[in-house]
């Protein structure tokens, strides 16, 4: 029976460390970097609202998903699925769904160091008072640089890599749980000081409106000036939606192996639906303070809120530069912004250590440094992208070996791996296995869980897939 199967690695001392451990998983570049920018070159407010619905029609029902599928499984990803295949007499074939969840987590990571590697070195830029006075060609030249030295980018990815495999090779309660119950709250915390900084530093009010401000015209329209100096057309597009569902997904860690390996370890006697609602409210938040932190910011010293990728490492450090206590408030956001990258990073490489514990005999802090070691040789590519290896000789399919990978990732594995999550919760589990492992009966919440995940969120997932890969 499933619920006599137990983990060998162990398990969260409590519910809550276990939503700790997922939102940890959860909250990472993608809320304090990606947000604010999509949200930006998005219109505001509007696509903010569209965003929080696409959380409850994508990101809600998947993650529900997918942690249900690994506490029944109690392993990881892809023995999970291997014994859940035979629980529910399925295709075999289904087997490769937990293979596509670790190799998905295992390359995201190999170039998610080498970004977070950016974060952590402008934590000492930022300390040691670089931004102080910079202007943009400052700012922008000290980028350059930090990019075009691989010496430089590949210590920083170094460091940051040593400092995942030490916390996964401790384990579930002496690593993870102590780290993710140390360091979310830490984050949480350096949020809402730097929330409460741009209130008296920044234009807050300003701030406030274009973040929650629902001017749909803003999101809906592109409008375009005529060059005769006449009225601008505008067209409707469906763009922002497309993006807002896309991140939706994304920003949960969907798809990639660690919510099924983190819901492995969840005590049985916790509810799948209350701790993914936690889960996704935390998450949601901390991308709103993200936006109430660096909007009021920016605004205040009159930067562009669609500057795009380069919002974060080459705009707000001229903002952090001409600001009283800049300096300090700088350090604290770029640690906060390293400890989502670490907490994320650590779930990544975790399914793959469980499979090498689970199947190959191999002791945990072996295994962690294994995984570790591969993905930090993957992550070179990454690093020379940038530099040695940025010219078109170097290209694969017109991009970079980091620009492939990225690619490869977000735009075909995850929405892949959301999608057949979501069929064979839906389709091929049992109802009597769904609803056990949820333990929510057969009343409303459970049947609206059960139509979203079979009718609903697997379309909303081929539509941010067809348009990821150009096809709408």
């Amino acid at each position: 029976m499933p619920d006599t199967r137990g983990s060998i690695h162990g398990q969260w001392s409590s519910r809550f460390v276990f939503i700790l451990a997922a939102v940890g998983s959860a909250v990472g570049l993608g809320n304090i970097w990606k947000f604010p920018y999509i949200t930006g070159e998005n219109g505001g407010g509007a696509f903010v609202l569209v965003y929080l619905v696409c959380i409850a029609l994508i990101g809600v029902p998947i993650m529900m998903a997918e942690i249900l599928i690994g506490r029944r499984g109690r392993q990881s990803p892809i023995n999970t699925m291997r014994v859940l295949v035979a629980d529910e007499q399925a295709n075999p074939a289904w087997r490769w769904l937990g293979w596509l969840g670790v190799v998905t987590g295992f390359l995201i990571l190999s170039y998610y160091s080498v970004i977070a590697g950016w974060a952590l070195a402008y934590v000492f830029r930022a300390g040691a008072g670089l931004f102080t006075g910079a202007d943009a060609d400052s700012v922008s030249t000290l980028f350059g640089a930090l990019l075009g030295s691989p010496e430089s980018m590949l210590a920083w990815h170094t460091i940051f890599m040593v400092m995942t495999m030490v916390v996964v090779a401790r384990g579930v309660r002496g690593g993870l749980e102590k780290a993710v119950t140390l360091l979310m709250p830490a984050l949480f915390v350096l949020l809402v000081l730097l929330v409460f900084y741009a209130m008296y530093q920044g234009a807050f009010a300003r701030g406030v409106e274009f973040l929650f401000n629902a001017d749909f015209s803003k999101v809906f329209q592109h409008c375009e000036s005529l060059e005769s100096g006449g009225p601008a057309s505008c067209r409707f597009t469906g763009e922002p939606l497309l993006i807002a569902l896309g991140h939706a997904f994304f920003t949960l860690s969907l798809g990639m192996g660690a919510i099924m390996v983190y819901g492995s370890y969840m005590p049985g006697n916790a509810s799948i639906a209350r701790a993914t609602l936690i889960i996704v409210a935390a998450d949601t938040v901390a991308a709103l303070l993200a936006g109430l932190a660096i909007f009021p910011i920016v605004f205040a010293n009159g930067l562009e809120p669609a500057a795009g990728p380069g919002l974060i490492f080459q705009t707000l450090p001229i903002a952090f530069g001409s600001m009283p206590g800049g300096r300090l408030f700088g350090t604290l956001f770029f640690v906060l912004l390293t400890f989502a990258a670490w907490t994320s990073a650590i779930s990544l490489i975790e399914p793959a250590v469980a499979w090498l514990v689970e199947n190959r005999g191999i002791a945990r802090v072996p295994a962690a440094i294994a995984v570790g070691v591969l993905a930090w040789v993957l992550g070179i590519g990454s690093v020379l992208s940038f530099n040695l290896w940025s010219g078109e000789s170097f290209q694969l399919f017109g991009k970079t070996w980091f620009d492939l990978m990225d690619y490869l990732t977000a735009n075909i594995l995850l929405p892949l791996g959301g999608l057949f999550i979501a069929l064979f919760a839906g389709w091929v589990m049992s109802r009597a296995a769904s609803r056990g492992e949820l333990r929510m009966g057969d009343r409303r919440g459970y049947r609206t869980w059960r139509f979203l995940v079979r009718y609903v969120s697997p379309w909303l997932v081929v539509i941010v897939f067809l348009n990821a890969i150009g096809l709408i």
